[in-house]
């Protein structure tokens, strides 16, 4: 028995080193690759994801997995075997041939939407879109649901999580928001927000934006930030290669900001990880809503908090004399928290942010249904842009273009959007009341003990309880909305002057 593990425990680690090499090909691909390496790296990417699905999926994994699963060792051993057991059945029901087209259909399709997004021409991506489409609901009719198949593609993200559950959340949180931003959008004196859009050079941005990622504690002896088109954090090594991106708007100081704030959040939980489950569940993140949480945690409830900016804006006013040396700290914090109808998800406040997400939860469900022609998209889109954020895009980059999800086949990932900053929320009303001192840590600049916190609670369980469960644990309660509603509502309350 301890010998059929063991030899598990090789071929998920072995397992593991693929999909970091493939993740290594992705990262450059977007950071470096110069545009003519495409096709090269779609077949590279291609092998890849077809080596590592034929060791995933091969009989002498299945005889381990039956060998081990009486394993009644330690919980390390029953997690690793769980979690193998639960991928390797739903990577079987996936032939090879699929997955090795659906890898070089998205590394080129991430080309052409870049080109789409910069030219602002969904009819360069839309051919692009209609084959990932059918190719994804070809992998969840392979895989199998019970009531519809973007369930399937929902369920690689955040285990177990099913549309019709998804959706009557989302639809008790927009409820609870709805009223929120009306009565925001009827104040009386809004914050001053053209102070975000003067100039703000690129550089001095650069080094603001890496010196606070170092004020957070993300260790660059074992991670890096780079440029791209659309941030994200990716782990080549768990806990020892964790590399980030953000991009940089000279006239918009938050997107560079709060950007790298939120990959940060990404990355200390990666980097959190326990080097000795490297390339194994026990080593690796439980959901993809729990690691939001802790990008939103960082970017919003620590970054766009009072007790940050009380500490840290005589650092940007130095950093920008010009722009922001006659403006006063309650200006800028108010600015950073203005709340109003925008266009871009990633620069969305918190508290119109989760629409953006019901937004592209309920296109992706119609898309992967086949109600919603991928010629209809720029117009459905505009339109429950309008009925749910009270905005229209002008065009199509600032609208259906905006995110680079689609072009790399991972439909089912923007509910755990929605999902983080709940579980953010929770997480954090917990952290506040084991950590009686956590705003004046923070307005100390002392970032470590709520860093400590997330190790002990979050970080170094891995996948050891799925996120229901954890949130359970951590916080003696499940998953719930009244949290970020009680959050959001002092907050935005105190700015605002509602009463």
């Amino acid at each position: 028995m301890g010998d059929a593990y063991s030899k598990l425990l090789e071929r998920m680690k072995d397992l593991g080193r693929l999909d970091a090499i493939e993740a290594l090909l992705d990262w450059d691909q977007q950071v470096n690759m110069p545009p003519g390496g495409v096709q090269g790296r779609a077949e590279q990417l291609s092998l890849i994801a077809g080596l590592a699905h034929e060791w995933k999926t091969s009989d002498e994994v299945g005889q381990l997995l039956r060998e081990a699963q009486s394993h009644n060792g330690e919980f390390a051993a029953v997690t690793n075997i769980r979690e193998m057991a639960r991928t390797f059945d739903r990577a079987r029901r996936v032939p090879t041939k699929l997955v090795k087209k659906i890898a070089h259909t998205t590394a080129l399709a991430q080309n052409a939407w870049a080109t789409a997004r910069a030219e602002s021409d969904f009819a360069k991506f839309a051919p692009w879109l209609t084959r990932l489409l059918d190719l994804k609901r070809q992998e969840a009719e392979h895989i199998g649901y019970e009531t519809e198949a973007y369930d399937a593609l929902m369920d690689a993200f955040e285990p177990g999580a099913k549309s019709a559950e998804v959706e009557a959340l989302f639809r008790t949180l927009r409820d609870a928001t709805v009223p929120l931003v009306k009565a925001i959008a009827d104040a009386p004196n809004p914050p001053d927000s053209s102070i975000l859009t003067r100039h703000y050079g690129r550089s001095a941005q650069q080094s603001l934006s890496r010196a606070v990622a170092e004020l957070l504690n993300f260790d660059f002896n074992q991670g890096r930030t780079d440029v791209s088109v659309h941030p994200f954090c990716t782990t080549i090594v768990p806990a020892s290669d964790v590399r980030l991106t953000s991009r940089y708007e000279e006239n918009f100081l938050p997107a560079g900001m709060f950007g790298t704030m939120h990959e940060v959040g990404h990355g200390l939980y990666e980097q959190g990880l326990l080097k000795e489950h490297a390339f194994t569940p026990m080593g690796s993140a439980v959901s993809l809503g729990i690691h939001e949480s802790q990008s939103r945690m960082w970017e919003n409830m620590v970054g766009r908090s009072r007790a940050f900016w009380e500490f840290y804006y005589s650092r940007v006013q130095k950093t920008f004399p010009d722009v922001l040396g006659s403006v006063a700290l309650d200006d800028f914090y108010r600015a950073v928290n203005t709340v109003s109808p925008s266009l871009i998800r990633v620069e969305a406040d918190e508290v119109t942010y989760n629409l953006h997400i019901v937004l592209r939860f309920e296109l992706e469900r119609e898309m992967i249904s086949g109600k919603l022609a991928v010629r209809d998209v720029p117009t459905a889109w505009n339109e429950k842009m309008g009925d749910m954020i009270g905005i229209v895009p002008p065009d199509d980059a600032r609208g259906c273009l905006q995110d680079i999800h689609w072009s790399t086949g991972t439909f089912g990932y923007f509910p755990t959007y929605a999902m983080g900053n709940l579980y953010a929320a929770q997480f954090f009303e917990k952290a506040q009341a084991d950590l009686p001192d956590l705003n004046d840590c923070i307005r100390r600049g002392e970032f470590r003990p709520l860093l400590d916190w997330l190790r002990e609670n979050i970080h170094r369980h891995g996948q050891r309880y799925r996120a229901g469960e954890l949130v359970q644990r951590v916080t003696g309660r499940p998953l719930s909305i009244e949290p970020f509603v009680k959050y959001v509502t002092e907050k935005f309350g105190a700015i605002y002057g509602l009463t």
